[in-house]
């Protein structure tokens, strides 16, 4: 059960992000109809069959499959079938023994790579692509992205786009963290849920000040160099 339990958990949390970046797609559900009072219901459509995949112009895939090496997304599918091991790993390591868990990684890695055949993601790519973008739009992005600026920022963006995740999670935690904080004379068991507040003033530890006629006590020499930061910097957001 704990591990049925932690490997969906990491599957969960390796689905996130893509499940987050999905539109609310979908047809709203029709209404049935309503019937007059001695008269028979009307008749239920007959399902649709769903619509066939558009085909594609070779001259066209083959224009966007070379956009896609160029902007590097044709490793879309290998980077994200990596996070999605790295997520199983780490969810089923906290159920399984140190001695199990490489046999399971090597099975579950054989039979993932079996039931996904290595050109899906590309070809799904290739799909959205074609169906937002028309042959002119493929050339001039292609254009563009070969141009310098173009392949600058191919190199570059991975790490903006990292940096302004991070730093956004940062700055709404802390207005997170803060509204909870101005919640807990109400939700006291709030207090056991979040962190020590770093910006309370902190107690103070000066000594009282001495009696008139009284030598004041002896004080210790500080060290050559204050004690290491205990405080370690914030895991890089993946």
């Amino acid at each position: 059960m704990k591990l049925r339990t932690t490997v969906i958990a990491g599957l969960l949390f390796a689905a996130g992000p893509a499940l987050a970046q999905t539109p609310a797609a979908g047809t709203p559900p029709t209404l049935a109809p309503h019937s007059t009072p001695g008269q028979a219901a009307p008749a239920k459509p007959a399902a649709q069959a769903p619509p066939a995949a558009e085909k594609i112009d070779p001259a066209k895939e083959a224009a966007i499959r070379h956009l896609m090496d160029i902007t590097e997304s044709s490793k879309m599918g290998e980077s994200i079938a990596n996070f999605i091991t790295g997520q199983v790993h780490s969810g089923v390591g906290r159920g399984l023994t140190a001695d199990q868990l490489p046999k399971f990684m090597e099975t579950f890695s054989q039979k993932f790579a079996a039931d996904l055949p290595p050109t899906a993601v590309n070809d799904a790519i290739v799909t959205i692509y074609a169906k937002h973008f028309s042959m002119e739009d493929i050339q001039g992005l292609t254009k563009f992205y070969e141009s310098p600026i173009g392949q600058r920022i191919v190199k570059e963006m991975p790490d903006v786009d990292q940096q302004m995740r991070s730093a956004g999670q940062q700055i709404e935690t802390t207005a997170a963290v803060a509204a909870l904080r101005s919640m807990m004379d109400e939700y006291p068991q709030l207090k056991q849920m979040l962190p020590p507040d770093s910006s309370a003033p902190a107690s103070s530890s000066a000594p009282a000040p001495a009696t008139p006629g009284t030598p004041a006590p002896a004080t210790k020499t500080p060290s050559s160099s204050p004690p290491p930061s205990t405080l370690k910097p914030a895991a890089p957001q993946r």
